[in-house]
């Protein structure tokens, strides 16, 4: 029974990341996560001024 529990828990939390990741892409973001994605320049390019 606690290895259904877990293996559901793992499973939501990887679907809601996905999730995230799907919604993140269609509104446009090119670096998830960056705050700054939308209006960063080096994320338009292709790159992340976060990495930098």
């Amino acid at each position: 029974m606690e290895n259904i529990i877990i293996s559901i828990v793992i499973i939501a939390i990887v679907g809601l990341a996905v999730l995230y990741i799907f919604r993140a892409k269609k509104k446009g973001q090119k670096c998830i996560g960056c705050p700054d994605s939308k209006t960063c320049p080096h994320a338009q390019n292709g790159g992340c001024s976060c990495n930098r």
